[in-house]
């Protein structure tokens, strides 16, 4: 598989890991938009939300529970981060598996849709 996140799931790709579990691995984005930018990614392949069946969608309830864990391990919990997802090309979505980019340590700006 060509998929860049499978890779580093499988280590054939190394990543400054912050967790891992059977299902999950988090670790720092190589190109950080704030001081805490850590990836969540589910290791079995998904390409986007959309792609996750009812019978498995406790995966994403999962990444908000490490997400929730990551934040208080950090200190960022008192202080607010912003967790985003991407689905698909117009949404933003870059890398074609499922993954969570949480930001913290910083002041984010508000985020304002563009007006038509």
């Amino acid at each position: 598989m060509s998929c860049i996140f499978c890779k580093i799931i499988n280590g054939e790709i190394p990543c400054d890991k912050v967790y891992e579990d059977d299902k999950v691995l988090a670790f720092n984005d190589i190109n950080p938009v704030a001081p805490y930018h850590i990836l969540i990614i589910p290791k079995k392949h998904y390409e986007s939300v959309l792609d996750i069946e009812d019978k498995d969608m406790e995966i994403v309830s999962h990444i908000h529970s490490i997400i929730n864990k990551i934040a208080k391990e950090k200190g960022f919990s008192e202080t607010g981060f912003r967790i985003i997802n991407n689905c698909k090309e117009d949404g933003g979505q870059e890398v074609k598996h499922i993954h969570y980019h949480v930001l913290a340590g910083k002041k984010l700006p508000m985020y304002e849709a563009e007006q038509k």
